[in-house]
């Protein structure tokens, strides 16, 4: 039974990527080729990189009103930015990525007892699966939900090996408290009230992504991550070894994110973008995966209260500026978010006025 009945959704089970990709194939199931995935990207020396915020300079007498104008372009911009001296400590970052790494390398017979069920989209699998002839993602992923506390699934967080679970509960503690600052930020750049962040945000729901995107003979026919926009409020995302893949998409282009050694790399999702009354969009991003190497990461997003409602912030709507987006109870985006494929920008297009 479901913590007081609330589930994010379901998606169909799938085999293991990672078990599929110990058996040294010459040729890729055809469920995972995807011929509408263009690979073409010019090499990251000759494109734009991602802006870099740094979270010390925001609090500095001397450079704060200089770094806000930045994190306001990197948001209007970008859509994507790095933060660095964000007060995570090394030493539980560099935890995180040996021991979910660890877990990663769990015999299957093990990951079995946190694979997803036919009722829960939470655990090992694949997301956003609706049918039986949809295309592939080359990656498995474990997706639980780690706060309110009341949210979380007793056969997945409480359950995970020592000491696996406490890092991951220091993290989650750790990745909430960098949200609520990033958040803030946010809305000071764009002059909104505080208090129509915090109203959403303040007892928000934290849900995590870990990604393990195998090594694949033929990388240039399959993709690790579908092209899409995060339906959330907020994301931080970990790379967890030294492996490129996420691409974002900016003035037509596929750019290679570089990613800064102990940074996050942020992105806007769909919720701001509705909150901010799409002044900051959520931007198209995907995962490509090598021939060499595993890939593996991890996304931590921070959304709305479950129970809130959601829409454009009071205080940046007039009557010269009215609300583009309608409003929704958070529940329900997240129920038809999960009813379905995940396409480029979709889910937010319902919610146009």
């Amino acid at each position: 039974m479901e913590p007081n009945g609330r589930r994010l959704g379901v998606s169909l089970l799938v085999p293991s990527v990672q078990e599929l990709a110990k058996e040294h194939l010459t040729n890729i199931p055809s469920r995972y080729v995807r011929p509408d995935q263009p690979h073409e990207v010019l090499p990251s020396s000759q494109l734009p990189q991602v802006p870099v915020i740094d979270m010390e300079r925001l609090t500095s007498d001397d450079s704060a009103d200089e770094e806000l104008q930045k994190l306001h372009l990197a948001c209007k911009d970008w859509g994507f930015f790095q933060i660095t001296n964000h007060g995570v400590s090394g030493s539980l970052v560099e935890k995180v990525k040996e021991e979910t790494q660890n877990f990663f390398k769990l015999p299957i017979e093990e990951k079995q007892k946190f694979w997803q069920t036919t009722d829960d989209v939470e655990g090992f699998g694949q997301a956003f699966v609706v049918s039986e002839d949809q295309k592939l993602d080359w990656a498995d992923i474990f997706f639980l939900v780690t706060l309110p506390l009341h949210m979380r699934k007793p056969r997945l967080l409480p359950n995970l090996p020592f000491p696996f679970r406490d890092t991951i509960e220091e993290y989650s503690k750790e990745l909430k408290n960098t949200a609520i600052k990033t958040l803030l930020y946010i809305a000071k750049a764009l002059k909104m009230e505080t208090k129509d962040m915090m109203v959403l945000f303040e007892e928000g729901m934290q849900s995590m992504r870990m990604n393990y995107y195998p090594p694949c003979p033929q990388p240039e026919e399959v993709i690790g991550l579908t092209p899409h926009s995060d339906a959330v409020g907020i994301t931080f995302l970990l790379e967890l070894n030294d492996v490129q893949g996420l691409q974002i998409r900016k003035d037509g282009l596929w750019i290679p994110v570089v990613p800064l050694p102990n940074a996050f790399i942020v992105n806007i999702g769909e919720i701001l973008e509705i909150l901010t009354n799409g002044q900051y969009k959520s931007i198209e991003h995907r995962a490509t995966v090598n021939s060499e190497k595993e890939r593996l990461s991890i996304a931590t997003f921070y959304n709305p209260n479950f129970d809130g409602e959601l829409g454009p912030a009071p205080s940046l709507t007039t009557s010269e500026m009215p609300p583009k987006f309608t409003r929704v109870a958070v529940a329900d985006f997240f129920k038809n978010l999960f009813s379905k494929e995940l396409i480029r920008k979709t889910n937010l297009e319902q919610y146009y006025i």
